[in-house]
This record gives structure tokens, sequence and C-alpha cells, in this order.
């Protein structure tokens, strides 16, 4: 268990610089090109099929434990550790980020963006694998700021060479964003290592801040708050995500979407929660307000981007639903109940598959019409996808009415448990304030309906003509998004699998580390 938690961490590093070293005689199939590709498959493959070990392996019993721990120490004089260890928050996010990153192998494999070398994508593809892994795997403070920064020059590029249109000034946006807050986040990190004596996180958790001052806690959770929030994106610190998810190539918004939003969650969760819980309490109603905000801006922008004659973006619009569906995960966390922490954990792992199944589906999209305008989609002739691509159509209605939180799929689940964690919020915190939070909610969930069934009707519907034949889906997009959509009815349909694994621990982090 040791050793597969860290080849699943180390692996993709590994696989990174083989991907830049010249194919060995005999592998290198029809062009050098395939074989570079080939090889991205199978490093990220071998990655999801340690994921899946691991997570059979897991003791589920004991799901609040620390397991598969390595602790190394790396600098002394900080008394800095190579400290790796996955429990019930964390196994989940580790499996869903190698399994997206193998479905963007496989699904470029078939479909590689437009770009420079293949072999500097495959590259950076695994360093932001191997960045992304670290994150939800390290439990030293200073190494999950290293691992939180690793994924951030990957991205940068992936946007600038592989993207559409605006992409360096939609790539630079985003650089200057994270940076800016990961450099404040890093002086929060330093200042509770450096006053409570140590960067170990589970010992940190243990504490539960009685060795920091409150003081200190609240300007921690100002400092790291900042940094993790701009990563989320929280409002108002949203405004770089939708122009890196417009220019991004296809598998560069579904990982961008899928898995590097989770890890500012993942960082409240995980760092903020256990550690600074006075400073937490201090900042929990304005944090559950910028939610809520975050969740009605965004449909409103949604809304606005898919009325007719606006010229909206599809891909825009999605990355502005995220805004909202990551509000409804920070409405979850600032309740600092189990409720909500737990509706928090499942909305982000709904978010990953439903969302990075719907950048796939309007990637797709674009590629066969050549746009993703939807007054171009949804005009004279119409897209129709019900009678043009009926699979595509089918699949793509299928993912909207899963982001809009349909019960029996995935996206339901997460908003419910968050919005019965504001009903309740923990002791200490004002329940009127948060009763207004999840009424301000609930009507974000109608205007999420509102939005996706037009996009459906301008998309999918309208009188089919004969015209330019679109292809539906292909053998390789099939399989690239089937999982996708299995594990969203899935986790709708049982949610106590992830749940299962995740109460115990958040119980367990909520409590100061006792079971």
């Amino acid at each position: 268990m040791q050793f597969l938690l860290a080849f699943i961490v180390v692996g993709p590093l590994l696989g990174a610089a083989a991907a830049l070293l010249p194919a060995p005689p005999g592998l290198k199939g029809r062009s050098p090109d395939q074989a570079v590709l080939r090889h991205g498959v199978t490093v990220t493959g071998a990655v999801l099929l340690a994921a899946l070990v691991l997570a059979a392996g897991f003791d589920h019993d004991h799901p609040s434990k620390m397991q598969a721990t390595t602790d190394i120490s790396w600098i002394p004089a900080l008394d800095v550790r190579i400290h790796l260890g996955t429990d019930g928050i964390s196994l989940p996010l580790l499996v869903l980020t190698a399994l997206l990153t193998f479905l963007c192998a496989l699904y470029s494999y078939f479909k590689l963006p437009a770009g420079p070398s293949p072999k500097a994508f495959v590259a950076l593809v695994l360093v932001l694998e191997s960045g992304t892994l670290a994150t939800f795997a390290v439990l030293d403070l200073l190494l999950f700021f290293l691992a939180f920064e690793m994924v951030l020059i990957p991205m940068y590029f992936l946007i600038a060479r592989w993207g559409g249109d605006r992409k360096q000034p939609a790539a630079w946006k985003f650089i200057l964003y994270t940076l800016l807050g990961s450099v404040i986040m890093l002086l929060g990190l330093l200042l509770i290592g450096l006053k409570s004596g140590t960067f170990d996180m589970v010992a940190l958790a243990t504490d539960n801040g009685r060795g920091l001052t409150t003081s200190v806690q609240v300007i921690a959770v100002l400092a790291v708050g900042i940094g993790l929030a701009v990563k989320t994106p929280m409002w108002p610190l949203h405004s770089w995500l939708p122009d890196a998810h417009t220019a991004a190539p296809t598998v560069g918004s579904v990982l961008l979407a899928g898995v590097l939003l989770k890890m500012g969650t993942y960082g409240f969760v995980r760092i903020l929660l256990p550690v600074t819980p006075d400073g937490m309490q201090t900042f929990a109603p304005y944090l559950a307000a910028f939610a809520v905000v975050g969740i009605i801006y965004g449909s409103l922008a949604c809304l606005a981007l898919a009325r007719p004659g606006a010229k909206g973006d599809l891909k825009r619009l999605i990355a502005y639903s995220s805004v909202g569906h990551m509000g409804f995960v920070l409405l979850g966390i600032a309740t600092m109940t189990p409720t909500g922490v737990n509706g928090a954990l499942f909305a982000n792992i709904a978010h990953g598959l439903i969302t990075g199944l719907l950048f796939f589906l309007v990637g797709a999209v674009k590629d066969r019409y050549g746009t993703a305008d939807l007054d171009t989609l949804s005009g004279a002739t119409g897209a129709a996808l019900y009678g043009r691509a009926p699979r595509l159509g089918g699949l793509l209605a299928f993912a909207a009415v899963a982001s809009l939180g349909l019960p029996g799929l995935a996206g339901f689940w997460g908003e419910l448990l968050t919005l019965f964690g504001a009903f309740d919020p923990a002791e200490g915190l004002s329940r009127p304030a948060f009763l207004t939070f999840m009424s301000i909610g609930a009507l974000g969930t109608l205007l999420t309906a509102a939005y996706m069934l037009i996009v459906v009707r301008r998309v999918c519907m309208g009188e089919h003509r004969e015209q330019q034949p679109v292809a539906d889906i292909q053998h390789y997009e099939f399989a690239a998004w089937t999982p996708l959509a299995a594990l969203t009815v899935l986790a709708g349909l049982w949610p106590a699998v992830l749940l299962g694994l995740t109460d115990p621990a958040v119980q367990k982090l909520l409590a100061g580390g006792k079971s």
C-alpha cells in the first residue's frame, strides 16, 4: 500500500521524463507521435490501475485512519518530512484524478489538439497529474504548497500553446491570479507551521488549533483562504476561470474543471477546518455569503449567455456554471458540520464527473460545427442534435440534467446535503444567517435548472433539415465518456459508497483527530 501510493504520486513524473526521450526501436508504431501518445495512455492507465488497487485494498472499516503512509525526514532543520497518506477524504479525489487523466490521455490519442510537439503535450499532462495527485496525498504543509504550485506551469502551457482564440491573455490571467493567491497562501502556511512548531498536517489536525492563538488562526485563515479561494474559484476571485476554459483545449478544460478546482476546496477541508477552527468560525459567515453570491452570480451569468442574441459561448457558459457549483461546495464547508462538509466533498466528486463529461461533449460539438457559439448552433438551421446525432444529443441532455441536480444522479446529493448543513450550522454560527444562505442557495438550484434546460432546448432540439451530416459519438468518444456517465448514475443511486468513506473521516477531522 505504501508503494502503491508513492507510485501513484511519482509515476506520472517519471513518465513525463520518459515521454521526452526518443521512443525505443520497435515501439514507434506508425510514427514517433503515435508512440508518445500511446506512452501517455499507458502511464496514466498504470496510475489508474494502481489507484483502483489502492482503493480495493483500503481498509473500508476504518476510513478515518491515515493509510498507505510514508514518513521520511526531508529537511530536518525545518522538520519538513516527505509524509504521504490517504483516508476517506482524499481517496475518492485520488481515484477521480487518475480516472479523468487517463480518459483525457485516451481521448487525446485519437483527437490530439492542434499545437506543438505531442511529446511536450504528453509530458505536461503527466506533470499536471503528478502535481494534482501529490496535492491530495501529501501530509506536510510545505509539500502541499509545492504540489499545489506544481500544476500551474503545465496548465499555463496547455492553454497558451494548445488553446484556441485569445489563448495567450487567458493563460497569463490564469497564471497571474493563481500565483498571486499562492504567495499569500504560503505566508499563511508558514505562519501556521512556525507558530505551532510543526508542518505535519496530521499532528496539526490532532492538536485542533490548541497551539495557535485566535488572532494567529484568523490571520492564517485569511491568508491561506485567499490562495485556496482563487483556485476554487470563489466569487469575486473567479474571473480567470471563464477565459481559461474558453481558450483551453478540450482535455485542458476537463482537467481544469474536474481536478484542479478540487485542490482549493480540499485545502479548506484538510487544512483550515481542523487546524484553525476558531479562525474558520470567524470567517465562516463571510465564506458562506461569498459562496451564495457565487451561486446566484454564476447562474445569472449562464442565463445571460444562454439567451438568444447574446453570442454566448457554450464552453464559457459551462465555466460560469462551475462558479455556481463550487459555491455549493464552499457553502457546505462554511457550515462546519459533518452534514455540510460531507455534502461539499460529495459535490466535489459529482462536479468532477459531470462537468468533465460536459466539457468533453461541448468540445465534441465544437469540433463538429466549428464553433461553440450558442446563437450559431441554434440559428435558422439549428444544431438539432436529437435528429442529427441522437446519441450525442442524448448524452448532452443527460449531462445537463445531471448538472442541474436531478434526483437519482450524482449532482443531487451534494447540493441537498450542503443545504441541509446550512439549515442547522455548527454551534456558534448564526442560524438565521445560514437559513438565509440556504434559501438563496435553493434559489440557485432553480436558476441552474433554467439555464441548463435552455441550453438543451437550443442545442438539442429544433427542426432537423437535411444538411451536411454530423458524426454521432465515435468509438473513442464512447470509451472516454461512458465511465463518467456510469459513475454519475452510480453515485446518484448509491451515494452510500462515497459517504461511507467520507463521513467517518469528516467526523474525526471536525472532532480534533478523535474518532
